[in-house]
Formats: structure tokens, C-alpha cells, sequence
């Protein structure tokens, strides 16, 4: 390549060209991470290809190093990317940074220095002289101190009103200004193996060997034979060097002598740690299929084979055997020698389907990608998947971006839920670019749901995806019967809707008399939702955000669920300074609490974030299910999606329609999904199921189609309610954001972006709705406005939106104000 096209990772909005390095060692092929020169300094840019020939007159800087031995990303990705930063309208080199594992930018950072002519000028000032000068520099005596500013520090500096101050200074003498390159440090590890020399694999006896070999070393070599019999060898006979001396603590001190003796090879080979440690839950495979599974696989598995894309809708009821048909489609694929993109909404899901995979398939030849992996972790996991040592990667939504080579099949499971969409930086939807993928590299996607999105089904019934059903359950089992509880009627002493009904109170007592699992939901977490002064009254809200505060009694802390922010729970009201703090509302941990005194023999667990930090939490709960060590599961959507307990026969929620009240216009299909899915936990084994559904809104359409198990109504009642407002799918939605920490700012630059947008409408087919302010205002210490802009023709609302876009950049930070672009968002808050 003559010229090569770069994106950098920085918000540049087009590639750049540059020339190959002078000293190239390295072929350069797309994927290539390259130190390029930009603006006075060194940032991390990724090869596309080659670039046109550039003007004459234009000089073209080479690259100042290749960082990488091998592409980090195979070639056919790149259409791929551009695609994504075209539609979402977000920088290449940013998309490419959101898609490759962190840790890999490498870049030049300044540091302000202190010399040794500057160390003796300073000392040399009196008291008074000194004093006034830190007075006025603030950063000057953590500089005296360290004798270096941090990165960060130095950015400020030189980005305010020192900057002249420092320059002056450095041309005295007093101060370097220094460049360094920092990151992109992140490699795979190398692990020491060992193996026996040709010349003694055919040696049985130990005493084949030479006879002055010292006891040490005979043991040694014993030690190895058991390791190189069993399942530890590698497909070159050797051993980790880690398992020989745990098998004998002497090998460590022998290995170099038995190697310069010849009886033994010592190698060195990439380490890639195991993520799952033998702790899963172990699922069978079942002895037949249903004929509906087998219909579902027989439509599908001519297109693995045929590498043809198609986009396949699979909408089964809970409990009908959806995962089966994952595992046998995925199978399919493996024995072709392709390999299986599988998504999940959350990590935890990630961890339920591995159980199935590693129970079918074994570790070896499985990676996994989410956001719960240290940036060492997924960085080995990726370069297992970019050196084609993997057959089937299971992830969260950035998996869609997997290096994959030689793809035959995406699976996008609970392809309904809202995680899919990333809500900050690259605001993309997995599940669409799953849908995108499969169409450029012409493989089936299988997009599975209990209770697909509307938009989902609308394609399906508009022939854009094949609709594929599941309409039983497995061994014929019936769904759960469910009864709606209409709070409002319950007379209490309080006069206050009880958190218990007494239909969901005698339902739990019957069910600890037979033995039978009880699952209690809502979505929810923490003791009380928020808190309120008993003197005056006053409502305890995050300082950063506009949300209430809400209490861990456990923790004994309050915390927002937004920001993380967090206090003591015996904080005084922070308005009056006197009154004492009182919960209100309802959260898992209360749950939890009055269970265990209403029913103090019961063994109660709880499954949140809260009691989930870690994915051996999420295991060992779950495994305490399923060994009947728990009478009474309570937990959030945790519970909601995917698990089978064949023992749990009710199902309770305790606030089922928490979520109609949000200025949405899916928050019925939410409501609807959310209830469907929570009582599908239950009637899963041998016994009958009933899910108990307590609300305030009995009527609600989507809560009577939920008790009727009706998807089908409900659809049509969704999608004749979105066809008369001109909502998705029947128009495309994209919103400009504009977020700082001065509202009056904020304010007028929403107001100025709403201008500009009004100018440019006239003979454009959008309609825009606002400025106003964003339903959650602050968040994270910043007010947010927000501009919604609709239209009915995609490639117009595009091409609108592109253009109010690039005229707006000019005030995209200026004043401390950022202004991002959401394009079809899954949430209006």
C-alpha cells in the first residue's frame, strides 16, 4: 500500500491518509492498530485499507510505528463498521474503539516538569513571595511536592488561563514541558509448558533412563508421564509448567537440568485463563425433539448449510424449547466448520446460556464477551476468537462485534429486551446490527422471544423476517393459570395499598406446605424507593441527580441507582437539619424482609444486583434453587428471563404495572413483555403453575392480555394504537441530547439546536417536537434537554438529521455543553 486510510480513535469526522512507516517490518493489512502522528501528538488510528492517491500539493506524514503483529479485526469487518458510523452518526475511529476490547489506545500525554534551575529559583523565594504565587497557581505546590504534574493535571493547566504562565517559565528554565506515550499495553500472556524429547516418549519404566538421573529429577519425569496421559496435555504432548510442579513442588528446581540433558522440551505458548472454572450449572441434552422444534430446525438448518441470509423471527411461549433449537442449529453449524455468534441481553443471561453450551459443547472451543471481564480478560478472549481457537462466542451486546472468521450463525436470544441498545457513546442497537451482520456475511439469525418486540413482529408480519413458531411447551405442559389483584380494593389499617395480597399470602403458605418453589418479583431494588424528613417533610434526592434516594438498610446506606452516589442511612434531613429520615415504597430487600417475619420458616433467597456482584454469586443461588435449598426466590428481572425451576409452581408480582406511568410510548409493551416473561417461570415440571399479578390498573390492556397469555391481542391492540400516532414502526425516531453542568447553558444551546432545526424543516418530510426538558433532567451532575425528531421515511430523517448535525458541531463543547445523538432510542427518559 502506497497510502493507507486511517480512522483515528477520536471524534474526527472522516478517515485520514497516511504514508507507511519508514522502517516497515510488518505487512499491512486492515485491522492493524498504527501510532500516527495528529495535531503535535501521537494517537492510536486503525488500518482500513488503502487510501486514493492525495493531492499533490497535500503532504502526506508516515506512520510513526505498527503496534501490532496481526490484525486485531478481519478485513470483511470494515464494511461493517462503516455502516455503523454512517446510520449512527458517530465517528469511525469511535466506533472501531467501542468495538475492540479497552486498553489498546496508545497516546502521547504532556507532563509539566520541574527542573533543577526551577527547584532552586522557588526555594530560593521567601515565604511571602511563595505564598502569593500558589495563591494564584493552585497546581504549583502539588508540583514543588512531586515534582511532576499527572497527565490530567497538565491538560488543565495548559488548556486555562496558565498556559502563558507556563510557557514563560519553560523559556526560563524553570519548567519542561515533556511528551510520553501511555496505554495500549495490553497483551496476551505467555505460559512455560513442558514435554518429554522424542527420544523418550516411547519409555515406559523410569529406570529406561539414564541411571544418574538423582531422585528429584526421576520424579520429576514420573510426575509428567501421569500429566501427559491425562486431559491436561496440549495437542503438541506437552504440559503447563504451573500443573507439573502443583503435581510435584520439585519439578520447579529439575526442569532446567533435565532440559539440557535432552529428556525433556520446555516451550512457551499463549495463556488464556478459564473464565469458568468448572462452576455451571450442568444441563442434559433432551432424548427427542418436539415436532415443533423440529419444523423450527428444518426451516432453519437449510440456510446454515446454504450460507444464505435470512432473519428468522422465533417466537416461542416460555417453556416451549427455544434454547434446544439454539444448541442443535448451533451444533449444526460446528460440524460445517463455522462458527456461532449467540447475544444476551445482560451478563447474567450470558451466564445461564453458557451452562447450556459448556454442558454440550465442553470450554475448550468457547469464549465469552461482556462488560464483566477485566480489560486483561477480554482482551484474551478476543485474541482467542481472532486466532480462530473458538467455535461459538456467547456475549452481551458488544459481542456483535466478535472477530469471527468463517461466521455461519447469529443467534440474538430474548431478542425484545431493551439492553440491547447501548446508552452512552456509540448509541447502537445489537440486536439491528446482529440483523445487519448476518446480512453481510449471508448467515441465518435466529431472533428468539417469548414475547418478540412490536417492531420485531411487525417485520415478521410484513414478510422483512421469517416468522417461526413455538406455540407449546414442552411434554404438552399447560401455561400457568394467572389471576389479576386489584390493590385498590384491599382494605388496610393504613389505609395504604398492602405490599401483599391475600390471594399471593395463602398462595406462598400452600406452597410451603407441599414443598413446592415460590418465586416473588419486582423490579425494584433496595428497601425503600425513597425518603422522605418526618419534621418537614422534605424528599432526600441524589445531589447529582434529580432521582430520589434509595435506602439499602442492609448496607445501611442510601444510594442512587443512576449515578452510584451513596450516604449513610442515618444521615439528618439535609433541609431542616433536625428531623429523622423515613422509607417509603417498596424494594427487593423489603420483600425479602417481611417475607422471612411473615413466614419465618421459610429459607428465603434474594436475586438482585445487590446480591450479585459476581457471577459465582449468580451460580451458587441459582444452583440452591434447583437443589430445593430455597422455598422462596425474590428477585428483579433477574428472575424474569430464561431460567427453568421445574420446581416453582407460583409466581407472584407484587407491582405490576410500576412502569405504565413512564412518559414512553413502549411502556406498555414493556409492562406486557415484563409480566409474560416473570410468570413463565412457573408450571415448568411435573406440576401446574399460577402466577399472581397485583396492580393498580387491572383494565390495562396489557396487563388483561398478560393474564390471557395473548400475545396476538395485545400486538394488535399495540400496533393499531402506534399507527394512529405515527409511532415505530411506523415512523423512525432520532434525538439530539444536550447535556452540561450550567442549565441556563444547556438551555439555550437546546433552544439554538431547536432554531436551527425549525429553519432547515420547510420542504423536508420531519416533524420536531421540543426543545424541552428530558423527563430525567439531571443525571450524573448534568442537566439534560433534549430535541425528538420523527420521521416516516428513514433515509430522509437521515439525511435531515446529518445535516442540522454537521452545522451544529461548531457548539458541540463549546462551554462546557456536549450534544449527542441518539438514533432510533429505545428509552425517552
Amino acid at each position: 500500500m502506497k497510502y493507507l486510510e486511517v480512522a483515528v480513535s477520536l471524534p474526527v469526522g472522516r478517515t485520514l491518509t497516511y504514508g507507511p512507516p519508514e522502517d516497515l517490518t510488518v505487512k499491512l493489512v486492515p485491522g492493524l492498530r498504527l501510532l500516527v502522528p495528529l495535531a503535535g501528538r501521537m494517537v492510536t488510528g486503525y488500518l482500513l485499507g488503502p487510501a486514493p492517491e492525495p493531492p499533490a500539493a497535500v503532504q502526506i506524514s508516515p506512520v510513526a510505528e505498527i503496534l501490532d503483529e496481526a490484525p486485531l479485526f478481519p478485513a470483511d469487518l470494515v464494511p461493517f463498521f462503516r455502516w455503523i458510523s454512517q446510520y449512527y452518526q458517530h465517528p469511525l475511529g469511535e466506533v472501531l474503539k467501542a468495538a475492540l476490547p479497552g486498553g489498546l489506545e496508545k497516546k502521547s500525554r504532556r507532563r509539566i516538569n520541574l527542573t533543577d534551575k526551577g527547584r532552586s529559583y522557588f526555594s530560593g523565594l521567601d515565604s511571602e513571595q511563595l505564598s502569593a504565587w500558589q495563591s494564584s497557581c493552585p497546581w504549583l505546590e502539588r508540583l514543588l511536592a512531586e515534582e511532576t504534574l499527572p497527565g490530567a493535571v497538565t491538560r488543565q493547566v495548559l488548556g486555562g488561563r496558565d498556559r502563558r504562565l507556563v510557557e514563560k517559565w519553560t523559556a526560563s528554565g524553570w519548567l519542561a514541558v515533556v511528551s510520553e506515550l501511555v496505554g495500549g499495553n495490553l497483551k496476551v500472556k505467555d505460559e512455560i509448558c513442558v514435554g518429554l524429547a522424542e527420544k523418550w516418549k516411547a519409555a515406559e519404566r523410569l529406570n529406561e533412563y539414564p541411571a544418574e538421573l538423582k531422585v528429584a529429577e526421576k520424579r520429576t519425569i514420573a510426575a509428567l508421564g501421569r500429566l501427559l496421559q491425562g486431559d491436561a496435555a496440549t495437542e503438541k504432548g506437552e504440559v503447563p509448567r504451573r500443573l507439573l510442579t502443583r503435581e510435584y513442588a520439585g519439578a520447579s528446581r529439575t526442569l532446567s537440568g533435565l532440559a539440557e540433558k535432552g529428556i525433556v522440551t520446555v516451550s512457551k505458548r499463549p495463556f488464556y485463563r478459564d473464565l469458568f472454572g468448572g462452576e455451571y450449572l450442568f444441563s442434559e441434552q433432551p432424548e427427542r425433539l418436539t415436532d415443533e422444534q423440529e419444523s423450527v430446525l428444518a426451516a432453519i438448518l437449510p440456510d446454515i448449510g446454504r450460507r444464505q441470509y435470512c432473519a428468522c423471527l422465533l417466537h416461542g411461549i416460555t417453556g416451549s424449547g427455544k434454547t434446544e433449537v439454539y444448541l442443535r442449529a448451533a451444533a449444526a453449524a460446528i460440524q460445517q466448520s463455522l462458527t456461532v455468534l449467540i447475544l444476551v441481553p445482560e451478563i447474567i443471561l450470558a451466564s445461564h446460556l453458557e451452562a447450556h453450551f459448556l454442558s454440550r459443547f465442553g470450554g475448550e472451543r468457547l469464549a465469552v464477551l461482556h462488560s464483566g471481564l477485566t480489560a486483561a480478560e477480554r482482551f484474551q478472549q478476543w485474541m482467542r476468537i481472532v486466532n480462530n481457537m473458538v467455535d461459538v462466542v456467547i456475549g452481551a451486546r458488544s459481542a456483535v462485534f466478535a472477530p469471527l472468521g468463517n461466521l455461519g450463525l447469529i443467534i440474538v436470544d430474548e431478542e425484545h429486551d431493551s439492553a440491547y441498545k447501548q446508552d452512552s457513546g456509540l448509541r447502537y442497537n445489537a440486536r439491528d446490527l446482529a440483523v445487519l451482520r448476518g446480512n453481510c456475511s449471508k448467515v441465518p439469525v435466529i431472533l428468539g422471544s417469548a414475547t418478540p418486540a412490536v417492531v420485531s413482529y411487525h417485520h415478521a408480519m410484513e414478510g422483512k423476517y421469517r416468522l417461526l413458531l413455538l406455540t407449546k411447551r414442552i411434554d404438552e405442559r399447560p401455561l400457568p393459570a394467572v389471576s389479576v389483584v386489584d390493590l385498590r380494593k384491599i382494605q388496610t389499617v393504613s389505609g395504604q395499598p398492602p405490599i401483599f395480597s391475600p390471594d399471593l399470602i395463602n398462595g406462598l403458605r400452600e406452597n410451603l406446605q407441599k414443598k413446592e418453589q415460590s418465586l416473588v418479583f419486582l423490579n425494584r431494588r433496595g428497601y425503600a424507593n425513597f425518603m422522605l424528613c418526618r419534621e418537614c417533610g422534605h424528599a432526600v434526592y441524589c445531589p447529582k441527580c434529580h432521582v430520589s434516594l434509595t435506602l439499602h438498610r442492609m448496607r445501611r446506606e442510601l444510594a442512587c441507582h443512576y449515578c452510584g452516589y451513596t450516604t449513610g442511612s442515618d444521615s439528618r434531613c439535609p433541609q431542616c437539619r433536625t428531623g429523622q429520615l423515613a422509607g417509603f415504597g417498596v424494594g427487593t430487600e423489603r420483600i425479602e424482609s417481611e417475607l422471612a417475619r411473615i413466614f419465618p420458616a421459610a429459607r428465603i433467597a434474594r436475586l438482585d444486583r445487590d446480591t450479585c456482584r459476581k457471577r459465582q454469586d449468580f451460580i451458587n443461588i441459582l444452583k440452591a434453587v434447583h437443589q430445593g435449598q430455597v422455598d422462596i426466590l425474590v428477585g428483579t428481572q433477574m428472575i424474569a428471563k430464561g431460567h427453568h425451576f421445574p420446581n416453582v409452581t407460583l409466581v407472584g408480582l407484587i407491582w405490576a404495572d410500576a412502569g405504565l406511568g413512564l412518559p414512553d410510548y413502549k411502556a406498555g409493551e414493556r409492562t406486557f413483555q415484563l409480566i409474560s416473561q416473570v410468570a413463565g417461570r412457573a408450571g415448568r415440571g411435573a406440576q401446574p403453575g399460577r402466577v399472581v399479578v397485583q396492580t393498580h390498573l387491572p383494565d390495562h390492556y396489557s396487563i388483561q392480555m398478560a393474564k390471557g397469555h395473548n400475545f396476538q391481542g395485545f400486538f394488535e391492540k399495540e400496533i393499531s394504537m402506534r399507527r394512529e400516532h405515527g409511532f415505530p414502526p411506523f415512523s423512525r425516531l432520532v434525538v439530539f441530547l444536550v447535556e452540561g453542568e450550567k442549565e441556563e447553558k444547556v438551555r439555550e444551546t437546546a433552544v439554538e439546536l431547536g432554531r436551527k432545526g425549525q429553519e432547515m424543516v420547510p420542504g423536508i418530510s420531519v416533524e420536531i417536537l421540543g426543545p424541552a426538558p428530558a423527563p430525567l433532567d439531571r443525571l450524573r451532575g448534568k442537566y439534560r434537554w433534549q430535541l425528538l425528531i420523527s420521521g416516516r421515511s428513514g433515509k430522509s430523517l437521515h439525511a435531515f438529521c446529518s445535516k442540522l448535525w454537521l452545522e451544529f458541531q461548531g457548539r458541540r463543547k463549546r462551554d462546557g455543553i456536549t450534544v449527542f445523538i441518539d438514533v432510533d432510542p429505545e428509552s425517552m427518559l
